[in-house]
């Protein structure tokens, strides 16, 4: 397989028209090998718009829908990341060639180990990979410019806001299935958040994630 050709067929066919214009992330997903990150079995569909399985009743989010994370977060060289959902380590290397540093949180040890070895194989060194429920994020480091929930939330839980920095920006894939918000929350103030719902789509839902509160609205 030709995954040079594959990589490019990838940004240019499923991702560029998907609206995801910023050159510096075109120009990231064309850097950070993804195939590397995808385990061997799968590893022909590693360009495929597809959710690729990593185990644990996992996936690898199809490549769209990482491009269009990475261009709504707009991370900068000097953010401080979490992010909820290690994975296979693939998007955490993504966050962390853009960021100062990522914190990612996961609950299971056969993928902790997964991410670990993947980012370590691939040489991405500002990256630390923790076991634990993210679910109400990792506050021990923070506040953080950026979080990044990769599983699915009925709805986004307080304790996440509040380690968001005032400018901060939370990606979460909000809802139940059969259609979940893809969603950007941005820090405006202390204590004021601007909401925006950028795509409609479907993931697992993120293991322990709290239950939906009947009177919530």
């Amino acid at each position: 397989m030709n995954f040079e050709k594959a990589r490019f067929n990838m940004v240019e066919q499923q991702i560029r028209p998907w609206e995801v214009l910023d050159q510096n992330v075109l120009d990231l997903l064309m850097t950070v090998r993804r195939e590397e990150f995808v385990p061997a079995s799968h590893r022909e569909l590693a360009f495929a718009e597809v959710e690729i399985p990593i185990g644990c009743g996992q996936v690898m989010l199809k490549p769209v829908i990482e491009g269009k994370i990475m261009q709504a977060l707009r991370i900068e060289k000097t953010d401080s990341v979490l992010e909820i959902g290690a994975g296979s380590g693939y998007f955490a290397a993504l966050l962390a060639a853009r960021a100062e540093w990522v914190r990612t949180v996961e609950i299971e040890s056969a993928l902790v180990r997964l991410a670990s070895e993947n980012l370590a194989r691939n040489g991405v060194d500002n990256v630390v990979v923790v076991q634990g429920d993210g679910v109400d994020g990792w506050a021990e480091r923070a506040p953080y410019d950026v979080i990044v929930v990769s599983g699915g939330l009925p709805f986004v839980p307080q304790a996440l806001l509040e380690q968001l920095k005032v400018g901060g920006r939370l990606f979460a894939f909000v809802g139940e299935a059969p259609v979940m918000k893809a969603r950007l929350i941005t820090c405006e103030a202390e204590g004021r958040f601007r909401t925006e719902d950028l795509f409609e789509t479907v993931v697992p839902m993120l293991k322990n994630a709290p239950h939906q509160d009947p009177f919530r609205f």
